[in-house]
């Protein structure tokens, strides 16, 4: 496979993903309990959760295609996602029902961080599987 298709190829499940939460984003607020207490800690677990997915994508796709230092790599993947997460509250705005609040970049902003110092500090079986190549396999 050539060098330009694994570039490519890198990114489309971070890109995948961001469609993903730009869709659910378009959609009109909704509830599951209709219990907000109950509702707030669930969409709000979902945040957490979708941009700590987010963030390990965004991490694969720098970690496969640059040769820059493991630290450079986790910080632009910080910097990336927690953009998009700000562009997603913008985006909301938008949106019949929904609203962008700062509360909610801050929760992505936990997932992110979560999963940054996943890799930081444990990240060691995780990045052999990450490279193709002389490192691991696709």
């Amino acid at each position: 496979m050539s060098q330009n298709h694994n570039k490519v190829t890198s990114w489309i499940p971070a890109l995948l993903w961001m469609l993903l939460i730009f869709i659910l984003s378009s959609r009109p607020r909704i509830g599951i309990t209709h219990i907000s207490g109950v509702d707030f800690i669930i969409f709000k677990s979902l945040h957490v959760i979708e941009y700590g997915i987010l963030y390990l994508l965004v991490f694969r796709g720098i970690y496969r295609t640059s040769r820059s230092t493991l630290m450079k790599q986790l910080l632009v993947a910080f910097i990336i996602s927690f953009f998009y997460a700000v562009s997603d509250e913008v985006h909301q705005t938008f949106v019949a029902t929904r609203e962008g609040k700062v509360r909610d970049i801050a929760i992505d902003t936990v997932g992110i961080t979560m999963s940054f110092l996943l890799i930081r500090f444990k990240g060691s079986p995780l990045l052999e599987i990450l490279r193709p190549g002389e490192r691991g396999s696709e």
